[in-house]
């Protein structure tokens, strides 16, 4: 299995307050007792959405917590490619999700059938094909 974190977990994970912690690390936890040694991917969207309020507020601590977390050897990336573009146009026009959604969501799809998207954002829900958690929802 494979734990797809888009942007909001990743903040809710890094620098984020409670409840939203809680809520992000139990649902990662959960993912590690069924897949010990959970595998995590995100995407360069995430690094970009995730650096960019420590980068407006100058939060240079902040800054730091997500570029350690990035430069982690274990990490998988999913590129931004035409594959990850196409897919993301057909999430688009299918499911009306805005466009980073969409990104998110195509990238997590392209991790294949064992992968699994943690979000805060309940509109991937919409999504029979993508098997997510939404943070914070029972």
């Amino acid at each position: 299995m494979i734990a797809f974190l888009d942007a909001s977990a990743l903040i809710y994970l890094i620098e984020g307050q409670e409840p939203w912690v809680h809520h992000a690390k139990t649902a990662l936890s959960k993912l590690n007792e069924q897949t010990p040694n959970l595998n995590i991917a995100l995407s360069r969207l995430s690094w970009l959405e995730c650096r960019l309020g420590p980068l407006r507020r100058q939060a240079i601590d902040a800054l730091d917590r997500f570029d350690s977390f990035f430069s982690r050897p274990d990490l998988i990336w999913v590129e931004l490619n035409a594959a990850v573009i196409e897919l993301a146009t057909e999430l688009r026009a299918d499911h009306g999700l805005r466009t980073p959604d969409a990104l998110q969501a195509a990238c997590c799809l392209q991790l294949g059938a064992e992968a699994v998207l943690i979000s805060g954002d309940a509109a991937f829900q919409g999504l029979p094909s993508l098997n997510t958690v939404i943070v914070g929802r029972a």
